[in-house]
């Protein structure tokens, strides 16, 4: 029997950004005649959870616990992965495997998680202030972003437009990189394998993988070919045999 598969998605997305990867993990198991459970919930401040609070990572965790009773592999991108990272530390018992997509344990330096978090609460007011499709468009432009095959852009956008500012502002102040502590001491303490997933256009986050693979016990760099930032939303089939496989 295949394991449970949890899918944490990223900021500004839902649960269903990970449709392309379920799709493809469900014709994988099809094919090998295996059962499995796929669950990618909305985390607290966006979607269908947008109204639920608070939004900070022990209500996340608590809701990740729910979904996941059991034995799973958690795979998160970016935000998502991040908090991943978390559930792996505090229910170890509860994770067999991490897949983590254009991730990071945080800020270790105090002054810039401070200055990042000052950064996010202007940017969540101006979230507030704007309309989901004027902050959605505007999101969409991001550096890191840049590159994405038009059928993608045009999905995720998509997808963002499922979410409403009040909720994505929450979510800035409670998960962000600047309110969340620093993992990178802790890397040695998760002991079960972890995939570092990065696309091959992601410089930034290739050096990050690169610098948290020698903090981890059992951790291994994928790069995927061609692909930027959201490697599951560029290349959802390898992403989903990396998840099958690994």
């Amino acid at each position: 029997m295949a394991p449970d598969v949890v899918l944490l998605h990223g900021f500004t997305h839902t649960g269903a950004s990970w449709d392309p990867v379920v799709a493809a993990l469900a014709e994988s198991y099809r094919a090998l005649d295996e059962a499995y459970r796929v669950v990618a919930p909305d985390i607290r401040g966006h979607g269908s959870a947008s109204d639920r609070v608070p939004v900070a990572l022990e209500g996340v965790l608590h809701d990740f616990a729910m979904v996941a009773p059991g034995r799973c592999t958690l795979a998160g991108y970016s935000m998502g992965g991040r908090i991943a990272l978390h559930a792996a530390l505090a229910l170890p018992g509860r994770v067999d495997r991490l897949v983590l997509i254009g991730a990071s344990p945080g800020i270790a330096d105090p002054g810039e998680r401070a200055a990042r978090r000052r950064d996010d609460e202007r940017l969540a007011g101006e979230i507030e202030a704007s309309t989901i499709e004027g902050f959605a468009a505007r999101w969409a432009q991001t550096p890191v972003l840049a590159g994405q095959p038009p059928a993608v852009a045009t999905a995720v956008q998509a997808d963002r437009l499922r979410n409403d500012p009040a909720g994505l502002a929450r979510a800035l102040r409670g998960l962000g990189t600047g309110a969340l502590p620093s993992l990178w001491d802790r890397l040695p303490e998760i002991k079960m394998p972890v995939a570092l997933v990065v696309g091959e256009r992601d410089e930034k986050f290739r050096t990050v993988a690169g610098k948290m693979a020698s903090g981890l016990a059992r951790g291994e760099v994928v790069v995927v070919p061609g692909a930027g930032h959201a490697v599951h939303l560029e290349a959802p089939g390898a992403v989903a045999q990396i998840l099958r496989d690994f």
